[in-house]
């Protein structure tokens, strides 16, 4: 439901950056994941987004995502996605987000396709 005000906390995982979205996903979300995606920039791993305790995307929260693609595209760092609901795993291929990120269920199953 929407509603849960959004937070970024960032951990790594070897080269890896995670990125790990709570809460909404909208026009609220913007500062946070910016500020998040700032400090992981300039890495030599991947950005993982870590959807699993997101709540709602809208609109302009896939707008978001599309600019932190477009930010890591120019720095060549692929970005992954994973714990997405299967709403939202639709929404991506809706979208046609999920042609520029490759999306698993989980963490581990990401973690294993990098190897």
């Amino acid at each position: 439901m929407p509603g849960t005000v959004f937070n970024a906390n960032i951990s790594t995982r070897g080269p890896d950056a995670i990125i790990e979205l709570s809460g909404d996903v909208n026009s609220g979300a913007q500062e946070g994941l910016e500020e998040a995606y700032r400090k992981v920039e300039g890495g030599d791993g991947r950005v993982l987004l870590d959807f699993t305790k997101t709540d709602y995307i809208n609109s302009t929260g896939i707008a978001l995502i599309v600019g932190l693609l477009g930010r890591a595209r120019a720095e060549g760092r692929e970005v992954v996605a994973y714990g997405l609901t299967a709403h939202y795993r639709e929404v991506f291929q809706i979208t046609r987000l999920s042609d520029f990120m490759t999306i698993y269920d989980d963490q581990r199953a990401a973690s294993v396709a990098a190897k």
